[in-house]
């Protein structure tokens, strides 16, 4: 039998084993629901401020503000729209400006946003500054350029990334239709802790003890295998998050041939695809797919010189199915492509507050979508949390993404004017 030392001993330890899980949940659900990202310091430039607008029509309208000024200073540009043909929003276009090259055709270059259709804000504000400003720099002599803006015109319009069959495009695109029956059996088993079923509540005790399930899940897991696992892309639920749909949306079908066609007047092709939300607040982090070329692999490191390149997502992020800047070098395949994808941290989603905080704001945000909100505050709260995870008010933030886009792409073309490719066409051929 135990003494009764043993047992105020025993009793002592327990209470203590409670008073400490007691604290760690406290303090992590203050730091849940007192979460910032880091401050950004660098100097704010007011100038930039004019690139950024705050609706889609705004930004659609600066683009094209901005494109026609150029059909002065260069021959043959074009500046169109493709109409996507929806039900629900008969006036949806994704607009585009193609600057031939003025000389030789040699090099392409594309510029893409709004694939993710709320991340198109920042993406517009660098093309009309490209417009505005790197063209004239850089000069298309030799090298085309082609600014394709807003691929997911619902999603730009309606503040979603999504479209509005509820498809991630970034998790769509593929000339394979096997990509569609893919399986994400990780995904499988998160699906109902992922996606509820109800209305959302902001004071139910899920979401608002929501980094405890998240760090129990990651405990059991992994937090790389639940990364991997929700943002890889699934095929399965049409109402759940990162969903890539069971054939190619609309609106890639409709820049697929755009792209062919002015590509095949080029010997290579070089392609940036602009993105916010993931890393740390105000930086600029560059993906490429991992490359087995090592003559591509060499000229991307040279025309990002200085900079990190994220290769593999697997040791830095994660790894996607049905990406658009892999599905560029699909529809190209007789082409010397490059490709980049540009990502503007907002959350400091590297930290694992961080990440926790995107993902339920991402997970109440498709909730609401679907389900609806309890009350009309709680609407405003998750909307108002989710628009400025993929694009902040700050000021500073706004001021960085011009900055960083005007170095790193003012280098990227300088460098991409020296490259040479091994894949070439025959013949140059105008447009």
């Amino acid at each position: 039998m135990m003494t009764l030392k043993v047992k105020k001993a025993i009793k002592i330890l327990g209470a203590g084993l409670v008073l400490v899980l007691a604290g760690a949940v406290g303090w992590t659900t203050y730091q849940f629901h007192t979460f910032t990202p880091t401050v950004i310091t660098q100097t704010l430039v007011p100038e930039n401020r004019a690139y950024f607008q705050e609706t889609y029509m705004d930004c659609r309208k600066s683009f094209l503000d901005a494109a026609f000024k150029l059909k002065s200073l260069y021959t043959g540009v074009e500046i169109s729209d493709l109409a996507v043909e929806r039900p629900i929003d008969p006036d949806s276009h994704v607009d585009y400006c193609y600057i031939p090259a003025q000389a030789s055709f040699e090099r392409l270059f594309i510029l893409i946003s709004g694939v993710h259709g709320v991340e198109g804000y920042a993406g517009s504000a660098i093309q009309q500054m490209f417009l505005r400003e790197i063209v004239k720099e850089v000069r298309p002599e030799n090298t085309g350029f082609l600014i394709i803006h807003g691929v997911n015109p619902f999603g730009f319009k309606n503040n979603r990334r999504v479209t509005e069959n509820n498809v991630d495009l970034n998790r769509n695109c593929s000339t394979e239709a096997g990509l569609y029956l893919s399986e994400n059996q990780g995904y499988n088993d998160l699906n109902s802790f992922l996606n509820p079923k109800h209305k959302v509540s902001l004071t139910s005790f899920g979401n608002f003890f929501f980094q405890l399930a998240v760090g129990e899940k990651s405990l059991r897991h992994s937090m790389d295998a639940l990364k991997q696992a929700v943002l890889q892309g699934q095929y399965r639920y049409e109402k759940g998050i990162f969903y890539g749909g069971a054939e190619r949306e609309p609106s890639v079908n409709l820049v697929t041939p755009l792209i062919q066609q002015v590509a095949e007047n080029y010997k290579m092709v070089f392609s940036v695809d602009l993105h916010t939300g993931y890393g740390e607040n105000g930086a600029l982090h560059l993906f490429s797919n991992p490359l087995a070329d090592l003559e591509k692999k060499a000229q991307i490191e040279t025309i990002f010189s200085g900079l990190r390149i994220y290769w593999d997502r697997n040791h830095d992020a994660y790894q996607a199915t049905g990406e658009f800047a892999a599905y560029l070098e699909q529809i190209l395949p007789e082409k010397h492509c490059l490709t980049m994808t540009f990502e503007f941290g907002t959350l400091d989603t590297h930290t694992f507050m961080g990440a926790v905080k995107a993902l339920h704001l991402m997970m109440m945000e498709n909730q609401g979508f679907h389900y609806g909100y309890k009350t009309r505050q709680d609407e405003l709260r998750v909307k108002s949390g989710f628009l400025e995870s993929w694009y902040p008010l700050s000021e500073a933030w706004r001021s960085k993404v011009m900055e960083d886009s005007r170095q790193v792409l003012s280098q990227a073309l300088t460098e991409y004017a020296k490259t040479g490719g091994s894949k070439i066409n025959a013949e140059d051929r105008p447009h």
